[in-house]
């Protein structure tokens, strides 16, 4: 099955359960009127969209409606479509500079930190790229494994020390590995809790300055990876790492398991941090880079 078919799959709860109810509510309206926007209103703000988001949306809408002197409801609904298209804004992809390139994953424990290493790591070899994942979440209980089992399924390198180690230098010793086998990715996986915030936020800082000193010159990207399903608590989430980590991009799990797909717009909106990979599957292939494309196909066509 392509991609886009899985996308369209993982993303059926949305479409059947929010932008179905979207597609039945201008079918119902010939024209347009203020209880199609007030309807269209509660729809979107049921969709996890967001107040903040969805009063943007409307107010473009009506715009659009008043502009260019529409009338019928498909006619609104196309402009709906594009509003929402634009809103996400333009893909960007992450960044490959110098070898290796580094990408730090971070996020709460639960929200698939280490299978979205596993299923990215899987994408880039399928690509040519040599990867190596660095097991820096020492003190999360079977966390080195379970990495172990994800890199051993995409057939990608892994640098790990025993439970209870010091993450940073597992992270020197991976990049003393990434250096020596020409690796072109390093991806490392972080602790998602220790014994509070700040222990947390300064174990992050000490793995920064190890890439910063031994990588002066590679590309860097911090991608923060959220659980779909806990809706706006995950805003909340990327606000707290945002106070404390320079996030480059979002890695947004789960996807399939949630009618709430409009997260996608209140991110983008509350955050202004672009999405780079979302996850529709349990399978390893059922990660890639976000396409806003196919993502606004797979949940209005």
């Amino acid at each position: 099955m392509a991609f886009f078919d899985r996308l369209k799959a993982g993303l059926s709860k949305t479409k059947n359960a929010v932008m179905g109810q979207i597609d039945e509510l201008f079918k119902s309206f010939v024209k347009i009127y203020e209880d199609l926007l007030e309807e269209l209103e509660e729809l979107l703000i049921s969709a996890d969209v967001g107040f903040n988001t969805t009063d943007e949306i409307l107010g473009k809408l009506r715009e659009r409606i008043k502009d260019e002197r529409l009338t019928g409801s498909e006619e609104a609904k196309q402009a709906l479509k594009e509003i929402m298209r634009e809103m996400i804004g333009e893909y960007e992809p992450v960044s490959y500079g110098e070898k290796p390139h580094v990408m730090l994953i971070i996020g709460v424990n639960g929200v698939g930190k280490t299978t979205s290493i596993g299923k990215i790591s899987a994408q880039l070899k399928s690509e040519g790229k040599r990867v190596i994942a660095a097991a820096a979440d020492t003190f999360r209980a079977a966390a080195v494994e379970q990495l172990t089992v994800w890199c051993e399924r995409a057939d990608v390198e892994i640098v790990k020390h025993n439970s209870g180690a010091d993450p940073a230098a597992v992270v020197y010793d991976a990049i003393c590995a990434s250096k020596s086998r020409k690796a072109d990715v390093l991806i490392i996986d972080t602790a998602g809790r220790l014994h509070n915030k700040k222990n947390l936020m300064d174990e992050l800082a000490k793995i920064n300055r190890v890439i910063s000193r031994e990588l002066p010159n590679s590309s860097r990207e911090t991608l923060l990876v959220l659980d779909a399903t806990t809706g706006q608590n995950a805003i909340n989430q990327a606000k707290e790492f945002k106070n404390a980590a320079d996030i480059t991009g979002l890695i947004l799990t789960k996807l399939d398991g949630t009618a709430k797909g409009g997260i996608v717009f209140s991110i983008k909106k509350e955050l202004g941090i672009p999405v780079k990979y979302i996850g529709v599957g349990e399978q390893i292939d059922d990660m890639r880079p976000f396409d806003a494309d196919a993502f606004i196909a797979a949940i209005f066509d």
